[in-house]
């Protein structure tokens, strides 16, 4: 009976390695990729293709080599064939002549499950689905009428902010603007989403909720083997990876199944009339829509919460890390600084606060938040694309289910559309046509292009400019502990959003 034991054991073995074998063969080198012309790359090793060449900062090393193999580079990431694109050049062809192809999202392991399927903006792929949404959420969720009638709780999450930092400024003491900054959005976005379901009282739910998006961020933005060699999924199952991804999708789905069930419940909703639209929040919107059967669409409790999950994901830790990255340039060039506070505060006067109607004026301001964006791109490789058919690019044949990452960092810092481009100068912007990509300029990409370009840049710019004009109107800043400005860290952090790797610890003090 031993015998036989062993001998079946033996027998599993060799099947599985043969398996294995068979499997990184077929990754290794794929038959169709011979007879084309693919974009020129680095030597790959077998079976892993170029994956050892990527680090922990993955927008750094595509930089690199970029420079090396040119801006439209091939790599093989163990059996995905990826593109690489790094130039304004590049992403104007590919976004101008060819974005249709490149309007495919690839199915990421994490995400398909912390998206609900895919159910997100940001994750969907290209089709009916995401066409209809898109529409709701830009005239439902996104519009400007709809933006501005946050402005209330803009106006009052950014004073208890400021508050909290005038308390300390009193006392001499640092603030850690890296946390606060994350709690202000996180609260921003929570009311705005949840609305007076989401009583004052209930700042510990958010914090929980702040608490799972963190983790659903890691998971995200981490490494899974998964997304590089498919067929070893089931690794996951050993290695924690699935648990974590369960855990967290089980609190996120307890949370939204209170929240939604509380809107659908709720007296103020039933009785609502057309007349009061204009006080719903956003989850109140995507009820009643899911209720309205002249939709295109039939929405499910679980796209509602995809459509939840990207306003959180893509609101709230972009705009937080934005706003840290902008102080932490200003911090380094006092000069800058100097400047920016000057507008705002001979804009705002003696105002106890800056307030939205005043932003329109800050004309420096807002350059010194696109040099920003053009240095720190929140997202430097934007969401991962694929493509959804053959096309040829400058006579190079890219083949369908390339998964393709835009280098935003790189496109940013083009040595041939930016003079000193690694130099933080916001003077650079009233005098060049660049917005953002905007209007068909590819110069900076920090918000995508084309049609997966990102639909929330008017949801997250009047937070983050707000924030921004209060803390150089009511603040001086300075370094703890005698630190010259010059010696701040900026080095980043890994994630799926770009963060400055240390926090941002910074004294204020009262200007007048």
């Amino acid at each position: 009976m031993m015998i036989i034991s062993s001998m079946l054991l033996v027998f599993v073995t060799v099947l599985f390695m043969l398996l294995l074998i068979r499997q990184f063969r077929k990754c290794g080198s794929s038959p169709d990729h011979h007879h084309q012309k693919l974009p020129p790359g680095p030597a790959r090793l077998p079976i892993i293709g170029h994956l050892h060449l990527i680090n922990d900062l993955p927008h750094r090393t595509f930089q690199k080599l970029s420079a090396q193999h040119g801006s439209l580079m091939y790599l093989q990431l163990g059996c995905i064939p990826t593109l690489v694109v790094s130039s304004s050049d590049m992403a104007r062809d590919i976004f101008k002549n060819h974005d249709l192809v490149f309007s495919g999202r690839p199915v990421l392991y994490a995400a398909k499950r912390l998206t609900y399927n895919c159910s997100t903006l940001s994750f969907a792929p290209y089709g009916d689905y995401w066409r209809q949404m898109r529409k709701i959420v830009m005239l439902e969720l996104l519009s400007s009428r709809r933006v501005r009638g946050f402005q209330a709780i803009r106006s009052r999450e950014l004073k208890v902010f400021l508050d909290s930092i005038a308390v300390t400024s009193a006392n001499s003491s640092s603030v850690n603007l890296s946390e606060m900054t994350l709690l202000l959005s996180n609260k921003i976005v929570s009311k705005i989403a949840f609305g007076k379901k989401m009583h004052e009282d209930d700042d510990k739910n958010i914090g929980k909720f702040h608490e799972m998006l963190r983790e659903t961020q890691e998971l995200l933005g981490g490494f899974c083997v998964a997304d590089f060699f498919p067929w070893l999924g089931w690794i996951n199952k050993f290695n924690g990876l699935d648990r974590r991804i369960q855990k967290n999708l089980r609190e996120l789905d307890d949370f939204f199944n209170t929240v939604i069930n509380e809107h659908r419940d709720s007296s103020s909703y039933n009785n609502k009339h057309e007349e009061q639209e204009e006080d719903e929040d956003l989850v109140d919107v995507l009820v009643r829509l899911q209720k309205d059967l002249n939709q295109p669409i039939s929405i499910t409790d679980g796209q509602i919460k995809g459509v939840l999950m990207d306003i959180f994901v893509a609101g709230t830790d972009t705009s937080s890390a934005t706003l840290v990255w902008i102080m932490a340039e200003l911090i380094r060039n006092p000069d800058s600084m100097k400047k920016a506070q000057e507008e705002v505060r001979k804009v705002a006067k003696r105002k106890q606060m800056v307030e939205e109607e005043d932003l329109g004026s800050l004309k420096y301001l807002k350059s010194v938040v696109k040099e920003t964006l053009r240095l720190h791109p929140p997202a430097p490789l934007l969401v991962p694309r694929e493509t959804r058919d053959v096309c040829r690019i400058k006579g190079f044949e890219i083949p369908a289910k390339t998964r393709v990452f835009v280098n935003a960092k790189s496109i940013g810092t083009e040595a041939k559309e930016w003079q000193n481009p690694e130099e933080f100068k916001p003077e650079r912007f009233p005098k060049s046509s660049v917005d953002c990509g905007y209007g068909g300029q590819f110069e900076m990409l920090p918000f995508g292009a084309g049609r997966r370009g990102c639909p929330g840049i008017n949801f997250a710019m009047p937070m983050v400019e707000l924030a921004l004009a209060n803390l150089l109107h009511l603040f001086d800043w300075k370094l703890p502990s005698g630190m010259k400005s010059e010696e701040l860290d900026m080095e980043e952090a890994f994630g799926i959003t770009m963060h400055k790797k240390s926090h941002l610890c910074v004294i204020p003090c009262p200007p007048y």
